[in-house]
């Protein structure tokens, strides 16, 4: 039987026990927490494929096969949250954790389970495989600890397949199923699953019910929104005024829109229904241009096309997806391209995604291969004990991200071309309000390319460095001169070599930024 509508659960409580430090007596890895979400750093995380932490809730756990569960919970994730504080993000994505069909599908050619927590059986319930609503309290209880918050993947439009939802004669008029199932947006089964007739109040309050009363209870700091083009805008209003009401003003909307960008994002933000949506753009445009595709003044213009996104609203860019054949894959294994892809990400507007993994070299390939093991290394850490990651792109990861965190214009300011012939793209970020000044120089091309700009205002006439080498670069008077390795970058910001950035000791935790109590 379903859970009662208020979403609380009917399983049996599970004591949620704290998770041994990494090391025995290691203090725990922090982060300064973001001062606003146009700051964040979103990890995400596929959970079933991440970390496993209690075995004892491992049932239809083949590790070997691709469509099973392999294992990864919430006590998992817990104990590996220095891994990503370590990092430098400041807010985890989960997917799904309400109680998923028992069940598989053979659609795909090969036994599918709901692992991923998208095939819905009962909203009301946490997932016993993903662990309990304690171990969801305690894990949002840690991660803001660390400075890092939590969103929670949620979905409002379909249940899973032959879901309790269908069998159960109260719920069954709730649902388009076969036949029922319509060709526009809002009437369509996606993936044939039995769709949510999200229209009647009674079905509304159910899903509202359920998503948000568990919000309330784990403490929760926004929600990444599920298939949102299909579930018509006045829900997505009465949802946006119930999670302000009962959640906080503050409550983040992370919405999926397929195929979402600045223009086809922005019925969504017109009526205030979401904070910010995924740039689904950013991945084709990004591997397109450093593939030798298109011309760099063409990337240039897109890069400047991000800022239409309308004022006060956020586009998210990512490199791989649980939906998409990750960036590293379509890269043909490339790392130098791929290093060169991650700092176009992360010196872009909007708060970046990254996908678990991506940043030690897990390939991400097509489906169902994107949604593989988090690699561990010589870690015994399941499902991915053993799989090889790359320490050296992890490192590059943390430099980057910490470049971003200390200078304000890679996260809030307007995009200004300074060179954009041949291979060699050139471009000012700067914001007006800390006074921070950024030019990003990237080089696609098999040599090295030189390029002169008149430096920006905000560096005054003291040196200029490069934070990504560690390096000094020449300056005569106004004048910049710069020379970018072949499939190489620069980051160039006003200081002295050796930057704090750039150095080995840097710590990311401590650099200068402006931030706010926790939790916000």
């Amino acid at each position: 039987m379903l859970a009662a509508c208020s979403g609380g659960g009917t399983a049996p409580a599970t004591v949620a026990t704290a998770p041994p430090a990494a090391a025995a007596g290691a203090p725990e890895v922090t982060v300064a927490p973001h001062a606003s979400w146009a700051d964040a750093i979103l990890y995400f995380v596929v959970l079933d494929r991440f970390a496993d932490g209690d075995p004892g809730n491992n049932r239809h756990v083949v590790r070997g096969a691709k469509g099973t569960f392999h294992g990864g919970d919430l006590a998992g994730l817990r104990r590996q949250l220095d891994e990503i504080a370590g990092l430098g993000a400041t807010a985890i994505w989960i997917t799904p954790v309400v109680d998923n069909i028992d069940g598989f599908v053979t659609g795909a050619g090969f036994p599918d389970w709901g692992y991923h927590g998208y095939w819905a059986d009962d909203f009301g319930r946490v997932d016993p495989r993903f662990g309990s609503e304690e171990e969801l309290e305690a894990l949002v209880e840690d991660a803001h600890r660390r400075g890092i918050a939590v969103l929670l993947d949620v979905v409002y439009n379909h249940a899973g397949y032959d879901s309790d939802y269908t069998k159960d004669p109260r719920t069954r008029p709730w649902l388009r199923l076969g036949g029922e199932c319509g060709q526009d947006d809002l009437t369509t089964c996606v993936a044939g699953l039995p769709d949510f007739k999200t229209e009647l109040p009674e079905v509304a309050e159910h899903v509202l019910s359920a998503h948000l009363a568990r919000a309330e209870r784990a403490g929760l700091d926004g929600f990444r929104l599920d298939t949102v083009k299909h579930v018509a805008h006045d829900f997505w209003q009465e949802h946006r005024r119930r999670t302000r009401a009962r959640l906080g003003e503050g409550f983040f909307l992370i919405g999926e829109v397929w195929g979402g960008d600045a223009q086809s994002l922005d019925p969504w933000f017109a009526g205030d229904e979401m904070d910010a949506g995924f740039d689904f753009s950013f991945q084709g445009s990004t591997l397109g241009w450093l593939q030798g595709r298109g011309r760099t003044v063409a990337y240039d213009r897109y890069l400047k096309s991000r800022e239409r996104v309308r004022a006060g609203y956020l586009l998210s860019p990512y490199l791989s997806s649980h939906d998409v054949p990750g960036a590293l894959h379509q890269l043909g294994g490339d790392r130098e391209l791929f290093r060169l892809a991650a700092l176009l990400q992360l010196t872009a507007l909007g708060p970046p995604t990254i996908y678990y993994g991506e940043e030690v070299g897990r390939p991400g390939g097509d489906w169902p291969d994107n949604r593989s093991d988090m690699p561990w290394g010589e870690r015994a850490i399941q499902p991915g004990a053993g799989v090889p990651r790359d320490e050296a792109l992890r490192e590059d990861y943390k430099k980057l991200i910490a470049i971003r965190r200390a200078h304000p214009a890679l996260s809030r300011g307007p995009h200004e071309s300074l060179a954009s012939a041949g291979d060699l793209l050139v471009f000012l970020r700067r914001d007006g309000a800390s006074g921070d000044a950024v030019v990003v120089a990237v080089n696609r091309g098999a040599e090295p390319a030189a390029a002169g700009f008149d430096a920006p205002a905000e560096w005054g006439s003291g040196p200029v460095a490069d934070a990504w080498s560690g390096e000094e670069v020449a300056r005569a008077g106004a004048r910049v001169e710069v020379t970018v390795p072949a499939r190489g970058a620069r980051i160039l910001t006003a200081g002295r070599p050796p930057d704090r950035v750039g150095r080995k000791d840097f710590d990311p935790r401590q650099a200068p930024r402006e931030t706010t109590p926790w939790p916000t």
